[in-house]
């Protein structure tokens, strides 16, 4: 059953975010939209501004030292490494925003880098793959690590699994998804019967996002649209969704095909609760159970995983 602040978090969103996003594609509206939504940061934690495979972008954790230093490699008692891919429609946002998430992963005791991959249109695919799948190899290198990221970043996180794999790089020890756009040529049924009841998008406002991301690339290309993907030897998946999101389907597709592939998958339907909503984990209880459950399952994985050498950092 949802929170009673669950409800009146749905119709604040209705209020205040998709009414201002509207049908069109103004890019620098949706950046302002965005950056006006931030949340604050949780407490104890430290963010750092910092470099990983020459990406710009922001480390967190909440321990002593440095987080790209020994002191943080993933090792025996150490904390474990953890690469969050924002949201923002492959246009918005940065790692800044994204703090009450990477914030809340680092108080679960990961150290977490945030990249701040290039947005399109000034940037478009493949650049964001590249920079997340850059930033990931050089995490890699540290140990076992583990990846997460939610809506285009979920479409990011399982893009760079997709790179990793094409280019013989480890792949995570799991992934956490929440609401990530599987599909952007917009085959979900979700994208249609949810159009109403989805808090923050219109579908017609969300698929004019996919031309200015794409800059004539195909949509069919797995690394766009993940759901094209062969999906066999994908690390462990958790996935967290909204019922009334129009991005429903594209999680419970996904999470169908993986299972199909035999790969495990930990799905979560959440009723009421709008897209992104692990942002308002200051106020929302339903938020901290997603990002402390994916935190539990990630650790987990974190800890299964066969003790080896752990190579230098790349920066």
């Amino acid at each position: 059953m949802a929170s009673l602040r669950a409800h009146l978090y749905d119709l604040t969103i209705r209020l205040a975010v998709k009414a201002r996003l509207g049908g069109s594609v103004d890019v620098e509206a949706i950046r302002r939209a965005f950056d006006r939504a931030a949340f604050p940061s949780p407490a104890g934690v430290a963010f750092t501004p910092g470099t990983l495979g020459g990406v710009p972008g922001e480390w967190a954790w909440a321990g002593t030292g440095s987080p790209d230093e020994g002191e943080g490699r993933s090792g025996p008692g150490q904390a474990p490494a953890l690469l969050y891919l924002h949201g923002g429609g492959f246009i918005a946002c940065s790692a800044r925003i994204y703090r009450p998430i990477t914030g809340r992963f680092a108080r679960a005791g990961f150290r977490v880098f945030a990249p701040d991959y290039r947005l399109a249109p000034e940037h478009p695919f493949p650049a964001a793959v590249e920079d997340c799948t850059a930033a990931w190899a050089a995490l890699a290198q540290q140990g076992p690590a583990v990846l997460a990221g939610d809506s285009a970043g979920g479409t990011l996180a399982l893009a760079t699994m997709i790179e990793a794999r094409r280019l013989g790089l480890p792949l995570p020890r799991a992934a956490a998804l929440f609401s990530p756009a599987t599909d952007l040529i917009g085959r979900s049924p979700s994208l249609r019967t949810n159009g109403r009841r989805d808090a923050m998008f219109r579908p017609e406002a969300l698929m004019r996002l996919v031309p200015p991301y794409l800059a004539g690339a195909d949509p069919a290309d797995p690394r766009v649209s993940p759901i094209e993907a062969d999906l066999s030897g994908f690390p462990p998946l958790l996935v967290h969704v909204g019922a009334r999101e129009i991005l429903r389907d594209d999680s419970v597709r996904l999470a169908e095909k993986a299972r199909a592939a035999g790969v495990p998958v930990d799905l979560t339907v959440f009723p009421v609760v709008p897209h992104a909503w692990q942002l308002a984990e200051s106020i929302l209880p339903e938020a901290r159970r997603s990002l402390d459950g994916a935190a539990i399952f990630l650790r987990r994985a974190v800890e299964a995983a066969p003790a080896g050498p752990v190579a230098e950092a790349v920066a």
